[in-house]
């Protein structure tokens, strides 16, 4: 557990953070309380808030500041989303000085371009409903365009120094499609129409005279559609009385896999357009037809080499991506003010399984 007890010393504070909008709390801060210096940038104890009331947020936690386990419920949530997020925050801000060093920036007609798209996804009309729109989430339009321009340097740099340096090699996709068959592969399936003989209920458990009309309909009906000339889809369609009836009694296509020993074993022993016996089920009587029966089959390497690739450039960007952050973060002069968030941090690396030695590569207290 990490106490944060500098950053939360009265319920009445907490109480404030909640309430206090996140440019409300950034602008209210006269004196900062410093947490990390990154390279010189500082992140500070409103900044930590801000992103801790964001998160709550989006998790739709209630926390109940004035009941008696309100203070603890709060310090377990914080708990639990501040390793990860200062992570992020190290993370992200190594990542805009990395974009800032190549000269990234977002130009005004593409703040333009990306406000008008905002605009028209959320279908507002006018400038008086944007502005509204940004009031309702405590936003001035400059808040809007160093949001988006955080987000787009990120992607850029993401883009230009990890993603755009990955390849994919005909010996890569071919070693991944040898080791991950089955995902190329598809499970043998049937498809089936049913003709249902419901046997109606009895409190007083099994009316025997019920059953035995019930199991004499559905063989006089399966005698119809295998030697009296029936058509199996239009009887299923006018008689009977499984909700499949709709579709002409159309099920399926089924995993065979997913279907029950006993009926798998009928199904193994017949052919496209075999009609089974009268089968008693926990529903009444019911007879099967097998309208397809499909095998496993695997995809050919070459027409599965799209989805190799993608799927082999995915991993080895997760891979990639995680490296060229250790390396950020091995190069950077992380100070840190405050030892609980420090340790944070580092529960953070752990949880993620980052390269972290001693107190962390490049961490300085």
């Amino acid at each position: 557990m990490f106490g944060f007890k500098g950053l939360m010393k009265t319920k009445t504070a907490l109480l404030a953070a909640f309430l206090l909008t996140a440019c409300a709390i950034g602008r209210a801060e006269i004196f900062e309380q410093i947490l990390v210096k990154v390279n010189g940038e500082i992140f500070t104890k409103s900044d930590l808030e801000q992103r801790q009331i964001g998160i709550l947020r989006q998790k739709g936690q209630q926390i109940d500041l004035k009941s008696a386990t309100g203070d603890a419920q709060l310090r377990k949530a914080l708990d639990e989303i501040t390793p990860q997020l200062m992570v992020d925050v190290v993370d992200e801000m190594l990542l805009l000085q990395r974009g800032k060093e190549l000269g990234y920036r977002i130009g005004d007609d593409q703040f333009k371009s990306i406000v008008d798209n905002i605009k028209k996804e959320n279908k507002i009309e006018t400038e008086e409903q944007f502005q509204a729109a940004l009031k309702s989430e405590n936003m001035t339009l400059a808040d809007l365009r160093r949001n988006l321009e955080k987000t787009v340097i990120i992607q850029r740099v993401q883009q230009n120094e990890v993603m755009g340096k990955i390849g994919v090699t005909e010996d890569e996709a071919r070693s991944y499609y040898d080791a991950h068959l089955s995902e190329f592969t598809s499970a043998p399936s049937v498809t089936l129409r049913e003709i249902l003989v419901s046997v109606p209920t009895d409190p007083k458990g099994i009316n025997a005279a019920a059953d035995e009309a019930a199991q004499a309909k559905a063989a006089e009906l399966r005698q119809r559609v295998t030697t009296g000339g029936d058509s199996f889809e239009k009887l299923a369609s006018e008689v009977s009385e499984s909700p499949s009836k709709a579709n002409s009694g159309l099920i399926g296509p089924l995993n065979l896999g997913d279907i029950s020993p006993d009926l798998r074993k009928i199904i193994d022993a017949m052919k496209p357009g075999d009609v089974t016996d009268v089968i008693r089920t926990n529903r009444g009587y019911q007879i099967l037809k097998l309208e397809t029966k499909t095998q496993a089959e695997t995809m050919p390497f070459a027409q599965a080499h799209e989805q190799i690739g993608e799927r082999v450039f995915t991993d080895k960007r997760k891979v990639e991506y995680q490296k060229y952050l250790d390396k950020l973060r091995a190069q950077a002069i992380i100070e840190w003010k405050n030892e609980d968030i420090k340790r944070a941090f580092l529960e953070g690396l752990k949880q993620q399984g980052a390269g972290v030695s001693g107190d962390g590569s490049g961490v300085k207290n």
